[in-house]
């Protein structure tokens, strides 16, 4: 997303802050320091190439750094040598203070105290490190916190998650966290961008990343009502040195653009660079080297024993939710009312129950009423009504007694979910014919896989590679899921969402009695109900477009109804799903499909298939059963 850089009350200072790299002569001049640091050879230490974002290349000695901007280096060679860099790094040291902020100390204050940490500098200048100084003294933080703003399908950028960093201070510990600072690293992408295009660089690394350091309610007004996002709050164990090194490193990093690609090299690689730089003998990024889903990452700091605790900050919407969840369904009519019109403050059903019960209703009115003005010009009707309402609440404050400390851990934490990796193996028949079936997924969940940690509904598959072997030892693909996400939304009187859903892949279609492999993209948009707790009944009016060589004309477009049912019975989920299309050839496909997921634990389950297609000359009936381990 594109968002402003923030450097608290740096700008009024109107100061250069670039780094003149030192000339060749001045290379070695501080000649004690650079011999005992080739001595040591101290810039291959993890430190050295953690602070210069350096990464091994295919051979011995040969690095790159992720870092693109060239004044982040002091010497030419610096991206790719850091050995040259940590030379023109001491000789910069050296120079003349009267450069003032654009002096190589002040530039790089983590570089320096790891440097004289490990070196005697002797007595170097001293420079008047201004703009550092300003920003150091706004960022007073005790302690950091790691930060999870949940799953949002509706943004490419968004539908894995999110994480950024929580710099506390002593404030935040009597629980008023708002005005800490943010560090959070994002693209810095073109607004007039679509969502496709975006998509396509995001992959392929064509925009450039930035970190930046913000308010932190600010993000709670972006994530958590702007959103309506979830937010989880891990605190870090991290010392008050470590601290001190990471937000120098931070401000090292200002205005430093690095290549963005959104499936490894993202928000949540960084910001476990920064705890790498934080912690020197931490190895976080290695375990990540093809993709950094941000709950892996996450998950990866609480293997490290970084995390001290976890605590959600819900977002309206959930807020609105509990609420209603306190509250018997037959008054949600009443709910309803009070938030359109302040009469049916006097209405006799409300007067005649109890007061604890009366204070939940009028409170859950202005609740939706809060929720129903997020995002949207402010209407003087709702306020006034909104206005009313509080008023009443504040005279049964007595009344209203809500649990809002963090929800149970077992209870919807993203972290206590299944692994984003899927191995899958299974036996299935298919067509008279037996096969072994082999299963990769690169990320996320399915809607009938284990729903500890993830949305009711909510399905993000990307990179779902399905293989079989036919009786005969014949390795075919049976199916490559590209993309594939569902949003099943449950609408009722408060909340209107649509549902949708889009793929895009390679199956398996009978045309013309044989058995063809097709290229396609298809998508529905429908609506949700909820049946029962847990339950999801769902229909979506559908589009498929498909390369397929069994008609006369490959490309074949068509519409369809998509339908079916997902609840929840103990450790089995069942998802039943009936499915009609119609081509433009002509030909209608009829399907239904039962799939029933037995969690046998939070990283195992066995997963049983009925699949039956209306085919040509005969029917088809598909049986499969697999066993599927996330990692």
């Amino acid at each position: 997303m594109t968002r402003a850089l923030f450097w608290p009350s740096l700008i009024c200072l109107s100061l250069s802050l670039s780094v003149a790299r030192p000339a060749a002569a001045d290379i070695g001049a501080d000649t004690t320091a650079w011999a005992q640091a080739q001595a040591r050879s101290l810039w291959r230490d993890p430190q050295w190439l953690n602070l210069g974002h350096y990464h091994a290349g295919l051979w011995p000695e040969h690095w790159h750094s992720d870092a693109e901007q060239t004044d982040f280096f002091l010497s030419a060679d610096g991206a790719s040598d850091p050995r040259a860099e940590m030379q023109a790094t001491l000789a910069a040291f050296a120079a003349p203070a009267d450069q003032g902020d654009a002096h190589a100390q002040c530039r790089f204050p983590a570089r320096l105290a790891w440097l004289r940490s490990r070196l005697d500098l002797g007595s170097l200048p001293q420079p008047d490190c201004a703009a550092w100084h300003v920003f150091r003294d706004q960022v007073q933080a005790t302690h950091a916190t790691l930060v999870f703003p949940s799953y949002y399908l509706n943004s490419p950028s968004s539908m894995f998650g999110h994480t950024l960093l929580r710099l506390d201070d002593h404030a935040s510990d009597q629980g008023s966290p708002y005005l800490s600072y943010a560090v959070n690293f994002g693209a810095v992408v073109d607004a007039s961008d679509n969502g496709m295009f975006y998509a396509f660089k995001g992959l392929t690394g064509g925009y450039p990343g930035q970190f930046e350091v913000d308010h932190y309610f600010k993000k709670i007004q972006e994530y958590n009502r702007g959103e309506n996002r979830d937010i989880w709050e891990y605190p870090l164990d991290l010392k008050p040195d470590e601290i001190e090194r990471l937000i120098a490193h931070v401000w090292e990093l200002k205005d430093v653009r690095f290549a963005y690609y959104f499936f490894d090299k993202n928000c949540s690689y960084r910001v476990l660079e920064l705890l790498q730089v934080a912690r020197p003998d931490l190895d976080l990024t290695s375990a990540f080297p093809l993709t950094a889903i941000p709950i892996d990452t996450v998950r990866e700091t609480e293997r490290a024993a970084l995390v001290t605790g976890k605590q959600q900050r819900p977002s309206q919407g959930t807020v609105l939710k509990r609420r209603l969840a306190d509250i018997p369904a037959d008054l949600h009519p009443l709910v309803f009312a009070l938030s359109q019109s302040d009469a049916a403050l006097d209405a006799p059903e409300l007067q005649a129950l109890p007061p604890a019960m009366r204070a939940r209703v009028i409170e859950a009115a202005y609740k939706y009423l809060r929720y129903m003005q997020t995002n949207q010009a402010r209407d003087p009707d709702i306020a006034r009504r909104s206005f009313r309402l509080l008023q009443v609440l504040q005279a049964h404050a007595d009344q209203l007694q809500h649990d809002d400390d963090p929800v149970d851990p077992a209870d919807g934490a993203p972290d206590l979910s299944h692994g984003s990796r899927r191995l899958a193996l299974g036996l299935s028949r298919d067509a008279e014919q037996n096969y072994l079936t082999l299963g990769l997924r690169l990320s996320l969940h399915s809607l009938q896989e284990n729903r500890s940690g993830f949305p009711l509904g909510a399905q993000i598959n990307l990179g779902n590679l399905d293989l079989r072997v036919s009786e005969h030892g014949k390795l075919d693909l049976n199916r490559l899921d590209l993309v594939d996400i569902v949003s099943l939304s449950p609408r009722n009187r408060f909340f209107h969402p649509l549902s949708w859903a889009v793929r895009t892949g390679i199956d398996r279609q009978w045309v013309d009695d044989r058995d063809h492999r097709v290229a396609y993209v298809d998508g529905g948009v429908g609506a949700a109900q909820t049946l029962f707790a847990g339950s999801l009944l769902y229909a979506l009016a559908t589009a498929r477009l498909e390369y397929n060589h069994g008609y006369g004309d490959p490309l074949q477009p068509g519409v369809g109804l998509r339908s079916g049912l997902l609840f929840g019975l103990g450790p089995v989920t069942v998802l039943a799903e009936l499915g009609a299309e119609q081509f433009a050839s002509g030909d209608t496909r009829l399907r239904a499909e039962l799939r029933q997921n037995l969690q046998l634990s939070r990283n195992q389950a066995l997963n049983l298939t009925l699949s039956w297609r209306e085919q040509r000359p005969d029917d088809g009936l598909m049986v499969g059963l697999r066993y599927q381990f996330y990692y």
